[in-house]
């Protein structure tokens, strides 16, 4: 028996997905503007707290298009980051009111459940995508103890 709760939780671990997907992607951003700006070298750190403001201001389309325009390698992703953003915006937008009443029965909040693992793993695959931009594979890492405290940002 699938229950709504059921539906609530993988709704909340697609939703992590996306907005771990903006954060890398605004990650990426703000590596992008420091190698530009030579803040390595010249740091400044009101300027890197302007780019990072900007970069904090930007949806999920703008944070594509953006990366898209400065990185060749994230061209190659332009696929995947369509489908991560329609599936995204698709969550958050229009997940609820697609699906209507089909929480009310077990046939129905399976067919959302299994939507939501859909999702998720689009949105997922855009994610490992960007991260081994960076060099970190995450299927390799999930082997690895992984750190549990909060770190601040």
């Amino acid at each position: 028996m699938t229950k709504l709760d059921d539906v609530y939780w993988k709704f909340g671990f697609a939703a992590e997905a996306a907005q771990l997907l903006e954060t890398e992607l605004g990650n990426e951003l703000v590596k992008h503007g420091v190698v530009e700006e030579n803040l390595v070298n010249q740091p400044n750190p009101s300027r890197a707290a302007d780019l990072v403001g900007q970069v904090n201001k930007h949806t999920l389309g703008q944070l594509i298009a953006k990366l898209e325009a400065k990185n060749q390698l994230v061209a190659n992703l332009e696929d995947a980051f369509a489908r991560a953003l329609d599936e995204r915006n698709r969550l958050f937008h229009s997940f609820y009111r697609q699906h209507n009443l089909r929480r009310n029965s077990d046939e129905g909040r399976q067919q959302m459940l299994d939507d939501l693992e859909s999702i998720h793993e689009t949105v997922l695959d855009a994610y490992k995508a960007v991260m081994l931009l960076s060099g970190v594979d995450l299927d390799k890492l999930s082997a690895t103890k992984l750190p549990t405290k909060h770190l601040p940002i």
